[in-house]
């Protein structure tokens, strides 16, 4: 867990623990707790735009082969503000590096264990991941589900921080909705390995599986999913507000799974894809189609924001 991470779970005023004893048990200084953190400027925003765009074009480009591409397009920028930026977004290079195998402190890493799987059938194996999403003023977390042989999109969430809640919150819309799988895939991000997230897997008597670091084709299908939601929805627009990104985001999720063909499903929907499956494997098809939720949207602010009392409620 990073350190702006663990100074998000401080509560202030806290009933039973000050602030310097939560500082001492999560580790961080209090000078990070009480100073304000630096704000994204509007020349940062639209570098971390383009950033994104060519993340999609090239994910093995770490921060210096990104410092060259942006400044052969003239943007002057140096090594250091595009590692912050990075940072920031989430993205690092997808190559193997030695030393980087550990998610966060304290957390427990799982084997990968779909090497050599057969996956032909809905609720076999899901999988998720988190992506960063631009706004005309700001920028939110997207964090989608996917069922691995369906393609299909089972529950999403955004968020204005990278904690575990807004995932937790995914998995048990989609466990509710669609019933359980066999394994569930993740990469060895924090807010997949932590406690919270890989508790709920484990209540639910799900295999948690986990990509090695750096190996983004363990999880290719998710990845598929980001380039499409981008380069189809996302980078076309530029959401004035939470409400908006959430409402143009489900729009296109809905057309995703019940509209657009899938090439690699024989131009099949996504959805339909799944119900078949489901009903072809005997077991009952759970799902049901729920309308797009637009209560509280206007309620999620895009980053940056100051951490509050409580974990910002996803949506």
């Amino acid at each position: 867990m990073s350190a702006p991470e663990r100074r998000a779970r401080l509560e202030r005023p806290a009933q039973d623990l000050s602030v310097r004893r939560q500082c001492q048990l999560l580790n961080v200084a209090r000078s990070g707790v009480y100073r304000p953190q630096p704000q994204p400027n509007a020349d940062d925003l639209a570098l971390m735009r383009r950033i994104d765009e060519l993340y999609l074009e090239k994910p093995f480009y770490g921060s210096r082969r990104m410092t060259f591409e942006l400044n052969e397009e003239g943007r002057g920028v140096n090594r250091k503000r595009v590692q912050r930026l990075m940072r920031l977004m989430g993205l690092e290079a997808l190559v193997p590096r030695p030393g980087t195998s550990k998610a966060a402190p304290g957390n427990k890493i799982y084997p990968y264990l779909l090497r050599g799987v057969t996956i032909s059938e809905p609720n076999h194996v899901w999988a998720s991941d988190i992506t960063y999403v631009p706004m005309a003023n700001g920028f939110l977390y997207l964090v989608a589900i996917i069922d691995w042989a369906s393609r299909a999109v089972l529950a999403w969430r955004l968020s204005n921080t990278m904690d575990s809640a807004f995932c937790v919150e995914a998995l048990e819309e989609a466990l509710q909705r669609y019933g359980r799988p066999r394994i569930f895939n993740t990469d060895q991000g924090a807010q997949f390995t932590s406690a919270a997230f890989t508790g709920a897997l484990e209540a639910a008597g799900i295999a948690i599986s986990m990509d090695g670091r750096g190996r983004f084709m363990d999880n290719i299908f998710i990845e598929r999913l980001w380039r499409s939601i981008k380069y189809e929805e996302v980078h076309l627009k530029a959401y004035a507000d939470g409400r908006e990104a959430r409402a143009g985001i489900g729009h296109w999720i809905e057309f995703y799974n019940h509209r657009r063909p899938h090439q690699a499903m024989g131009n099949q929907r996504p959805m339909t894809v799944w119900r078949d499956g489901m009903a072809t494997a005997e077991r009952p098809a759970e799902a049901v189609d729920m309308p797009l939720r637009l209560d509280n949207a206007n309620a999620l602010p895009t980053y940056p924001q100051q951490p509050q009392k409580k974990q910002q409620k996803a949506a």
